[in-house]
Order: structure tokens, then sequence, then C-alpha cells
């Protein structure tokens, strides 16, 4: 009876802590400076470790200037494949010049550059939260000490908190919206959804230790426009929701996901669409076109990549959310990966592992930056209103910008693309030739 009376006792004063230093001030959106000090420390540590890396080193390096997208596998040259072939031409045909075209094959093989945007993005100095091949942390034992409190920190406190607090944002959205749907359609019922969904984001944002710094709120999405943001992260959502509500569109899910979606929808309009609808692009174009002819609607928002990105690029942009007309929100978001890594490689871990990966990181740093709203030109399809718009989020959160497709990742190239490499491939190897 006595260990059952300890852990009722050490159980209170835990949800003590979590509901008065941590759920309350996320419901009135205020902050008690907690969250402040922790970053504090955090980049004090993080500069102290970098320090000692560069003292403890045994043989330093020069550090080579790196671009945030390189994975440094290998150094291309820049020259365009257009100018080098007619370099090639201007003299008779030697042997060795079907060493060009060989180093070309190996080079996209080894680091295409799609493929390399679907792996996590590399750290220019280590960040105390995993073993690598480099051993840093063996450099120095004190630099080994902090490592180990490091981890005891994270899986024995940060961890069992960042759990309770994220159950507690769950279940009290699925209690919250289940509640508001019972009222009936007005103005109360969408004050009280948009309080449930903002106190739920904020609190849930708690339990990824977030620190996020919105840029030019002014241009903050209204309601009956669309938001389109670039996509890391599934938590991307939670993010943008954690200053604002949108309506949510995406396929209904099964499990924990499939209650969260069923409960919401009660209390604000989400579009969600079955799998056999979502294959009929004509039927989603309709229900996202009467979302957005309803003024009284919240915005809707959209990820047009389809598919999460290493925050180091913008992929292509589905042309279909640029169809539906209105007036388009665009967003950059930019994650700070020296706290933690919040691309989800979904070919490689699930989500559960996924989670388990950030809520046992230091904490999630990013940027979000709201830019002027966008409309269609007249003399503009829906595939260059598109690119416009990638183009605005790519220049502003420090993006590469990619024409490539998003789904490249898990589906093969098509065909046609092949086919048409092949040609102006062709086209150039001719000396008459010219690509168009």
């Amino acid at each position: 009876m006595e260990v059952v009376w300890a852990v009722g006792q050490v159980g209170a004063v835990w949800m003590a802590v979590v509901l008065g230093l941590i759920m309350l001030p996320s419901a009135l959106g205020i902050s008690l400076g907690i969250s402040e000090a922790y970053m504090w420390v955090l980049v004090k540590t993080l500069e102290w470790a970098t320090i000692r890396l560069q003292k403890g080193a045994k043989k330093p390096q020069p550090q080579v200037p790196r671009t945030p997208t390189a994975n440094g596998i290998i150094e291309r040259d820049e020259t365009p494949m257009e100018k080098e072939i007619a370099l090639l031409h201007r003299a008779d045909f030697e042997f060795s010049h079907i060493f060009y075209f060989c180093r070309k094959g190996f080079e996209a093989i080894v680091e295409d550059e799609v493929t390399q945007r679907f792996s996590s993005e590399e750290l220019l100095s280590w960040n105390l939260l995993t073993r690598t091949n480099v051993n840093f942390h063996y450099i120095s034992l004190r630099l080994t000490v902090v490592w180990v409190i490091g981890v005891v920190v994270r899986y024995c406190f940060l961890l069992p908190l960042r759990f309770s607090l994220a159950a507690i944002g769950i279940t009290s959205m699925i209690v919250g919206t289940t509640v508001v749907g019972q009222l009936p359609n007005g103005s109360v019922k969408n004050y009280l959804s948009e309080v449930v969904h903002l106190t739920c984001s904020r609190i849930l944002v708690r339990a990824l230790s977030g620190t996020i710094h919105y840029h030019n709120k002014e241009n903050r999405p209204q309601k009956g426009g669309i938001c389109v943001a670039n996509h890391t992260s599934p938590i991307d959502a939670i993010i943008l929701t954690n200053d604002g509500c949108y309506a949510m569109v995406g396929q209904v899910h099964g499990g924990l996901m499939g209650i969260i979606q069923r409960a919401t929808v009660k209390a604000c309009p989400h579009v969600w669409f079955e799998r056999s609808e979502m294959k009929d692009r004509h039927l989603v174009t309709k229900r996202l076109r009467e979302h957005v002819a309803d003024k009284s609607k919240l915005p809707i928002l959209i990820f047009p990549e389809g598919t999460c990105i290493n925050n180091t690029s913008v992929m292509m942009f589905k042309k279909g959310s640029f169809e539906i007309g209105g007036t388009i929100y665009p967003v950059a978001i930019k994650y700070d990966p020296q706290f933690g890594d919040a691309f989800w490689n979904s070919s490689k871990y699930n989500i559960v592992s996924y989670l388990l990966r950030i809520m046992t990181s230091w904490a999630i740093v990013c940027n979000v930056w709201y830019l002027p709203p966008m409309v269609r030109k007249e003399d503009e399809d829906a595939v260059q209103f598109a690119n416009r718009v990638r183009s605005a989020i790519a220049r502003q959160g420090g993006l590469t910008e990619l024409p490539w497709d998003g789904g490249l990742k898990r589906a093969k190239v098509k065909d046609t693309f092949k086919e048409e490499q092949q040609k102006n491939y062709s086209k150039m190897l001719v000396r008459n030739g010219s690509v168009g």
C-alpha cells in the first residue's frame, strides 16, 4: 500500500507541474520564461561542445565552405553539359572523350539532386544527439560526461514530460471537438472550435519543446483563401495551427488518426477524402472550390509537394491546388537542424519511430514566414502559377528550388521524362544539333 501511495503522490505532483507550468500557460497563450531559459542553456551547451570539438581534434582540418544542400560525396563541375560537349566537338574524336560521359554517368548514380533530398540534412557540427562514425564524444572526458547527462535528461525527463503533454493534447482535441461538434452551426460554435484547436495545438507544440518564430504576421491567411507551404514533417500542420486555425485537407485514415479526423470534422469544416475520392481529381477539386467559395470558412491548408522533403529544398508543386481559384497565401517553413531533425523519412522510419526521434531531440526550432497573398494572372496557367508560388517560398526560406516531382521518392521515373532527356542528349551529341 505504501508503494501505491508513493506512486500516487509522485503522479499527483507530476500532473500538478504539467498542468500549472505548461498546460495553463499554453491555454492562455503566455510564456513563463521556462522555454526561453531552456533554450539559452541549450545554446550555450552546444557552443561549448563545438569549442571542445575544435580543441580536442588531434589534427584539425581546415573548414571547407559548404552549401547547405551539398552532401560532399563528390565535387561536380558546374559547367553545363552542352558547353563541355561543344568543346569536345572542336577536336577530332579521341578515345579519352568517352571518360567524360562515364564521369557524368557515375555522378548521376552516386549523387543525383533528387534522392539526396530524401535523407536527413547534414550538420556542420555535432549537436550531442547521436553517435557518429567520427566518435566526437570520445575526444574528451568532459564532452563524454555532457553527452551522457544529455541522454539521461532527454530520455528520463523530457521524453516522459513530452509524452504526457502529447497525450493530454490529443485527448483534449478529441474530447473538445466532439463536444463543440454537438452545438448548432453558428458564430458560437466557430469561436469555440477555434479556441479548442488553438489550445490543443499549443499544448502539442510544448510537447515538442517547440520554439517558433513567426514573421510578417500581417500576411497571415484569411478565410476563404488557400494556404500553401513547403513540407518537411507531419508536424508542419501543428506548427502552423499554433498561430491560427486552418481547414485541413487529406485522406481518411484508420486507428488513432482516424479517431482524431472524425472528431475534428464535427467542429471544423475539414476536408477529408476517402481513397476512392482521392483518385478522382475532379471530385476533390469540386469540394475544395465549394469550401473556398464560402468566405466564412477557415482557409484551407495544403502541402502541394505531396511528400516530405529534407528541409533543404522545395520540389515540384502539384498543380491541383492552383486550379481551384481564390487567393493563395504562401508560407515558408525552415527548421533549425542544430536542435533536432524534423524531417520525416517515411521510407526509413514509421510514424512511431519518427515521433520517438523528435521527442528525444533537444527541441524543435523553426522560422515561419507569411508571404504576401498571390493570385493567378490572366495569362498564367496552373503550372506557371504553382512555379511562381514555389519560387517565392524557396527564396524566402533560403531553400533550393527543384523542378522534380517529390513522388520520385517512391515511384519510378516516368518513361516520358526519360525519353525527353534522351532526345536532348542525342541533340547535344550531334555536331549541328541544338537543345530547344
